[in-house]
């Protein structure tokens, strides 16, 4: 087997159980927090924001620090550390006292993190160009499979052994995905020599902001992105309490929902990578934002849960087509000594469209009704389609078509 594929596959499933992992926690997180003493229903919504966006936060921060380190020493070494703080850093959460320990932790954990660009970064720079697009569009699904099912069998657990014993099975998973990198993974990596970098060391700069240059206008579409999907993703549960408000089951209903979506972009996520192999990494991203905004529009009119779902699994059609082909264009466009670097700015942008979606949204829907975030969304991602096209030039070399995968 190619190593490529061989590596494909072993990151694929470390992805799925470090993304598990983390979403394991996710659905009664506000609950462990009342249960570390805050009861006053402002300070739990208080303390619920802060802890759900330090992680963000810290990790906007260190992504690119991280993704620099790993141009150095290779990106293997940034899952192994990433990995094994999280382990850490999760365990202990299971033994804190106050949230505001629990705060703490959280920042810890977006400092120490980044296992996912890492994995991205190996994938990118380990395989040839002609399959890059698959390659990470599969990947994507590792991660997607994981956030699936990590808050059902979150749930599950938190009811039967209690909410501690979720960070410390939290913490084993993470573990697990040490053990699988160390024994599986193989990179090509290539340390860059240090009399290279003394002399270089200024022109190296010099090209790094050109590249940049490049790349920037791709960090906003990674931005506007997430922006725009996390301004509605929070606010899935309420509005489908508008849409059924006699249902014992809304929280059921919510989580097939967003699960419908996650399934759609499992299985397109790999076909539109393949696609954009062939015809393009642009082309296919410009054609995921349009699809995107023409599903975002119904679901501004359904007047039953059945009909959100079904919108909601064509939007998650074309999700699949987004964060793999920004990855692929990011992997054109930059040499392989400054990709880890680029990644990392690309991971922080798309932190802060999910720390800036939610508030806006928040504010928005609040305001004008649930119903008007849509709207919006859907203009966002159009607005994003003709910045792809118009700012975000093409690269000199073509796609290479490929003969059979």
């Amino acid at each position: 087997m190619q190593l490529w594929k061989r590596n494909l596959i072993v990151l694929w499933f470390a992805n799925f159980t470090v993304m598990m992992g983390m979403s394991l926690v996710m659905p009664f997180l506000p609950l462990y927090i009342e249960s570390l003493g805050v009861t006053d229903p402002k300070e739990l919504a208080m303390w619920a924001g802060l802890v759900f966006s330090g992680t963000f936060m810290a990790s906007a921060i260190f992504a690119p620090i991280w993704g620099a380190l790993s141009d150095k020493t290779g990106r293997k070494v940034m899952l192994l550390r990433s990995a094994i703080g999280m382990a850490v850093v999760m365990a202990l959460m299971g033994f804190v006292t106050s949230v505001e320990q629990l705060f703490a932790l959280r920042i810890g954990m977006g400092i120490i993190s980044g296992f996912i660009p890492a994995a991205v970064a190996l994938m990118a720079t380990n395989t040839p160009k002609e399959h890059v697009g698959y390659a990470l569009g599969t990947l994507q699904t590792g991660g997607v499979s994981g956030q699936i099912i990590g808050p059902l069998v979150g749930g599950v657990l938190a009811h039967f052994l209690g909410f501690r014993s979720v960070f410390w099975f939290t913490a084993s998973l993470l573990v697990v995905a040490t053990i699988i990198v160390v024994v599986f993974v193989k990179e090509e990596f290539k340390k860059p020599a240090p009399a290279a970098k003394r002399v270089k060391g200024e022109r190296r700069r010099f090209e790094m902001l050109d590249h940049l240059k490049m790349v920037w206008p791709v960090l906003v579409v990674s931005f506007l992105i997430t922006f725009s999907m996390m301004m509605i993703d929070p606010m899935m549960s309420i509005y489908v309490s508008q849409l059924a408000p006699n249902a014992e089951n809304v929280a059921l209903i919510a989580g097939m929902i967003t699960a419908c979506t996650g399934i759609a972009n499992i299985i397109f996520s790999p076909r539109l990578g393949r696609l954009g192999d062939r015809v393009g990494y642009k082309k296919v991203l410009m054609l995921a934002m349009c699809g995107a905004a023409l599903f975002y529009l119904p679901q501004a009119f359904v007047t039953a849960p059945w009909q959100l779902m079904v919108c909601r699994f064509g939007l998650g059609m074309c999700i699949g087509g987004l964060m793999p082909q920004v990855n692929s264009l990011i992997r054109t466009r930059v040499p392989t000594e400054l990709q880890g670097r680029m990644f990392g700015y690309n991971t922080s942008a798309m932190f802060l469209g999910n720390l800036c979606g939610p508030n806006v949204g928040g504010f928005i829907g609040g305001t004008f009704g649930i119903s008007s975030l849509f709207f919006i969304s859907a203009c966002t991602m159009i607005s994003n389609a003709l910045w792809l096209k118009f700012a975000v030039k093409d690269p000199k070399e073509q796609p290479v078509a490929v003969q059979g995968a």
